[in-house]
């Protein structure tokens, strides 16, 4: 099993097929609009814009299980997302990513890096970065801001 064996909705309802994204870097997140985190939208935006043109893609995935600070439909989500971030990377349809509910792929992820952080995601903003053969190679906090990543990100392209 590898991540490119998954497919995924986007905010439209379409289905997309992970394997689109091989030999891409990437940094798959959780997010919500309405949490203390929101403002790493700027920052994930500012590393994509300096990285897109080196294959790298940020997988925008919208999750409500944190204290609901995800309502919205994802039309709404992906509103306030370019609206008020300017976010240019792919959004896709909000998800579930612990318990039986859970997304195939964040099940995947969380079992490739549970390490030290538990296999459970504790928030929003949590990063997995995918190098470009498929691996999940790292997992970052909430905490962790998107310009703290940047190495780690030019390390993988």
């Amino acid at each position: 099993m590898s991540i490119y064996d998954f497919k995924v909705k986007d905010n439209k309802g379409e289905t997309v097929d992970m394997s689109d994204y091989k030999g891409k870097v990437l940094l798959i997140v959780n997010t919500a609009t309405g949490c203390g985190f929101t403002p790493q939208y700027d920052g994930l935006q500012d590393i994509y814009e300096k990285y897109a043109a080196q294959g790298f893609e940020i997988l925008d995935f919208p999750c409500n299980q944190f204290a609901g600070q995800a309502p919205g439909s994802d039309e709404e989500i992906a509103s306030f997302c370019t609206g008020r971030f300017g976010i240019t990377f792919k959004q896709f349809a909000k998800i579930k990513v612990n318990g039986k509910e859970a997304d195939p792929l964040y099940v995947y992820l969380k079992e490739q890096q549970g390490g030290v952080l538990g296999s459970r995601i504790k928030w929003n903003f949590t990063k997995f970065l995918v190098d470009r053969e498929g691996r999940v190679v790292k997992r970052f906090a909430p905490t962790v801001t998107p310009a703290a990543l940047e190495e780690d990100i030019k390390e993988v392209l």
